[in-house]
């Protein structure tokens, strides 16, 4: 059987240290490394060894009872999150590691939020049990709160094999057949371990147990527990299918990309259909940290790398599966490159665009207006260590420039957009209905248009347009989220629609749209948590208003107080040292990304932005009709009354 089990944590909860002692204790490792001594199996990269965190979700395989194992350790430091986030997607069971100490962390929110997201049945580990402070009752609770009620201690659950008494009927209380079995006949081990087993592949239930990974105290019972209450399914009857979860570049340059085989078995020289690409395996890689093996084929259940996959994205589909996986976790800040003069942009360019294939979330953009490049970014240590990644990698010194915030627009008023594009011997007219959507919704696509008025084909060609790039809005230039966009009808000409035509069409349209309406600007927002002292409540609601911040009715506990609330990235993301200052390290504060909202100070940004919408030339609102052979423009406010399909 085939297991893919990803460890995941708060920074420095003790992830790696854990994913060790597993290791070790499977024999995949002779000796156990640690973080502080720099030697650790997974965290292989020179970076990761001198900040002592993990960067990359690095994997390492090994055996146990019957089952194949490939555990995946995952970054823990919240601006690496993405990384972590694009793991989950291909995880069959989660082991969420908490500190007896500290708790549920705001990062250990997120990191369960999108474990919920994928459906990724979890077990917790509380660990460091051994330090000074640790209060395992605690931590539970803390999780019962914050988390699931649906969590139970097993660490003393099973003696000797025998299932203990709370456990049976927690178990039963969960489930109506089995409770009416208790009642009317009482326990029965085999049915209560198999209904145990479906309850926590189906997010019923939620194992917790607690130990020591530093001190090696109860690694080797959870270890025996995990392989007793998970099990897969996987076949390699069928078609292959699979998911893409990683990219990654060889010493040689090949492009590697990283699969999760979910059914069939993929061999070497298979040819492999990814969208409207096909490309042939020529290298099937199964990766144990930094060494691989390569192999004539991959069978289902398993996480390995290919190399002859050119056009791969992370999230893609292979095969017969659903919609390619999309991303919650998305950077805030946005920062420029900066690089000597001395290298030709291209250069720079390439090395980038090599590292937005590894790490989508960076999305990388040449702007042609300032020249400048730009990458997305979710806070100052990413730029860090993306900074010695270039240094290492292609022998480039660069650096950046102070990160700011990213913004987004969206309107508030429904408009039909109108494009025509129609210089000599070209022809395209596009109609699209602009409505705003639910807030953090993205952009979504619905077809009105009868086959009668326009062909399928360049429907689909319109609704490819839509989203083959991000769309300026005209406050800012940023990008364009939370609208919905239908097309109500368009029209082609026999002879001299041609390739692009329905492009510049539909650009235009977008944007004579956005002229009519009512735009917003939307700013990234945190959700927050604050737990301090009674006395420090008044400064605390006051530094949150002046933040532009929210607030729900503070919850006293004991001589605490908990606040919970929202506030903008801008004003509270250096807040964390103030905090701590001025609760001279007692307070409790966590931050959590919950997408974008209203901005608190548009007419400020606006005006610092200083975007001119008529001086962005790739986005433009004008269409373009043709009168005795020769083209000419028409301004948006006058577009509606030339068009043809009115």
């Amino acid at each position: 059987m085939y297991k893919t089990i990803g460890v995941l944590a708060h920074v420095d909860a003790g992830k790696t240290t854990f994913s060790e002692q597993l290791l070790y204790h499977t024999n995949s490792i002779r000796q156990r490394g640690r973080v502080d001594h720099q030697d650790t199996f997974l965290d292989t990269h020179d970076i990761e060894k001198s900040r002592g965190i993990t960067v990359f979700a690095d994997q390492a395989m090994f055996t146990y009872g019957d089952s194949m194992y490939t555990l995946i350790d995952t970054p823990g430091h919240v601006d690496f999150s993405p990384e972590m986030e694009r793991a989950i997607q291909v995880m069959d069971y989660a082991i969420v590691i908490i500190s007896a100490v500290d708790g549920v962390e705001g990062h250990t929110e997120t990191v369960w939020q999108l474990l919920r997201k994928h459906r990724i049945p979890t077990f917790f580990f509380i660990n460091k049990i051994d330090r000074e402070g640790a209060n395992v009752e605690n931590v539970i609770q803390d999780i019962q709160v914050n988390l699931t009620a649906d969590v139970y201690d097993f660490t003393s659950a099973f003696e000797e094999g025998v299932m203990q008494e709370g456990l049976v009927e927690f178990i039963a209380e969960r489930n109506e057949a089995l409770l009416d079995h208790y009642l009317e006949v009482g326990y029965d081990a085999a049915l209560w371990l198999e209904t145990l087993k479906t309850m926590i592949t189906e997010n019923q239930i939620f194992v917790c147990t607690s130990g020591s990974a530093l001190k090696d105290i109860s690694i080797v019972e959870f270890l025996a527990l995990l392989d007793t209450l998970t099990e897969t399914t996987y076949s390699d009857e069928g078609e292959f299918a699979a998911k893409v979860y990683k990219i990654r570049h060889d010493e040689s340059g090949n492009r590697v990309t990283f699969l999760k085989s979910l059914s069939g078995i993929l061999r070497v020289r298979d040819e492999v259909k990814y969208g409207e690409h096909a490309d042939k395996i020529t290298q099937i890689r199964l990766y144990n940290g930094s060494k691989y093996q390569a192999v004539d084929k991959a069978h289902a259940g398993t996480l390995f790398a290919v190399t002859g996959l050119t056009n791969t994205t992370i999230g893609d589909s292979i095969g017969a599966l659903e919609a390619n996986t999309t991303f919650e976790l998305v950077p805030t800040l946005t920062s420029t490159v900066e690089y000597d003069a001395s290298i030709h942009v291209k250069e720079v360019l390439k090395c980038f665009h090599m590292l937005d294939a590894e790490d989508p979330s960076l999305h990388v953009i040449w702007n042609e207006h300032f020249e400048e490049i730009h990458v997305h970014v979710m806070g100052a240590i990413q730029l860090e260590v993306l900074k010695q990644v270039v240094q290492e990698r292609f022998g480039m010194e660069v650096h950046f420039g102070t990160p700011k915030i990213l913004y987004k627009e969206t309107v508030e008023t429904t408009v039909i957009g109108y494009g025509h594009f129609e210089p000599l011997r070209h022809y395209a007219e596009v109609h699209l209905k602009i409505e705003p959507a639910e807030r953090n919704s993205g952009i979504s696509f619905e077809n009105n248009c009868h086959a009668d008025h326009l062909s399928v084909g360049y429907q689909n060609l319109i609704r490819q347009h839509i989203f083959e790039r991000e769309h300026n809005g005209l406050l800012t230039g940023s990008g364009l989220t939370d609208v919905k966009i239908t097309l109500l009808t368009g029209r082609a000409h026999n002879e001299h629609t041609s390739g692009g035509d329905f492009r510049e069409a539909t650009y235009r349209a977008l944007r004579q749209g956005l002229e009519q309406a009512q735009n917003i600007l939307l700013e990234p927002y945190y959700d927050f948590k604050i737990k301090v002292e009674l006395d420090m409540m008044g400064r605390i609601l006051s530094d949150i208003q002046q933040a532009h911040g929210t607030f729900q009715p503070p919850e006293t506990i004991g001589n605490h107080t908990m606040i919970t609330g929202k506030v903008p990235v801008a004003t509270f993301m250096d807040y964390s040292q103030t905090f701590a200052s001025i609760t001279n390290g007692k307070g409790a504060l966590s931050l959590k990304y919950s997408g974008y909202d209203v901005c608190h100070n548009a007419d400020e940004v606006i005006d610092m932005i200083g975007y001119d919408k008529n001086a962005d030339p790739e986005y433009t609102s004008t269409s373009i009709f043709c009168a005795k052979g020769k083209g000419y423009s028409v301004p948006w406010d006058q577009a509606k009354d030339a068009m043809h399909c009115l």
